[in-house]
């Protein structure tokens, strides 16, 4: 993990730029917004969207679920 965020190894940095852009710094960032709105950002493709959902699974957590 990073020393600024707590974002899993393994993300590339231009979606690490991307996230941490958009003010997703925090793993429990990623619960308030959905994966097609962490999609739309430039640089993050689906790699790095599974990496995170993978983390979040792991802690019983999710993204936002979709309207």
């Amino acid at each position: 993990m990073n020393e600024q965020t707590d974002l899993p190894h393994g993300i590339g940095k231009p979606a690490t730029r991307a996230f941490t852009g958009a003010g997703y710094t925090r793993l429990e960032h990623f619960t308030r917004a959905t994966e097609a709105e962490l999609a739309a950002l430039h640089g993050v493709g689906p790699k790095a969207l599974r990496i995170i959902r993978e983390e979040l699974e792991a802690r019983g957590r999710s993204f936002r679920a979709t309207e």
